[in-house]
């Protein structure tokens, strides 16, 4: 029963760590949650509670960069409530076709957005710019710390609680 708590943890902070940069996946609680799954299979004797600590706090920070950075990257450039909204769709569908479309689904989203908020031509696509970069920095920050939390738990991983 061990092996299979081992292989479906492993597992999760895979599919934890793609989800990372694929918005439909909820990419660091999941790759938390396996490494939970994993220390809780190995009785936390080399992931102890201080580390699993650690890990939740990074956890949160990632959760918090991701849709903070968002916000403030189309509030930098003073996106209207339809802009973020549109970015937020935008993403969403962007998933669907791949990487253009998770790169593209952000923009044209906020633009869309910010042209049916009435805004000129020019205005929406500063906004949809904006939109794009704040997205583009919070998802560096995440598979920063998700990159963090893996290091912690692999170091953790060779010295006991």
């Amino acid at each position: 029963m061990t092996i299979v708590l081992y292989v479906l943890a492993a597992a999760m902070i895979v599919v934890g760590l793609l989800g990372t940069v694929l918005p439909a996946l909820p990419g660091v609680p999941l790759l938390f949650a396996g490494m939970f799954l994993a220390a809780w299979a190995d009785n936390f004797v080399h992931v102890g509670p201080l580390t699993l600590g650690i890990l939740a706090l990074l956890c949160a920070l990632a959760i918090a960069a991701d849709i903070v950075a968002s916000l403030l990257g189309a509030k930098r450039v003073g996106a209207s409530t339809w802009a973020l909204f549109g970015a937020a769709i935008g993403t969403f569908a962007g998933f669907f076709f791949g990487i253009p479309g998770l790169v593209l689904g952000p923009f044209i989203g906020a633009l869309a957005g910010e042209l049916i908020a009435g805004s000129t031509v020019r205005r929406a696509a500063h906004v949809g710019v904006g939109t794009w970069l704040g997205l583009l920095f919070g998802t560096l920050v995440k598979v920063a710390l998700a990159f963090a939390m893996i290091g912690i738990f692999a170091f953790a991983l060779l010295i006991p609680a």
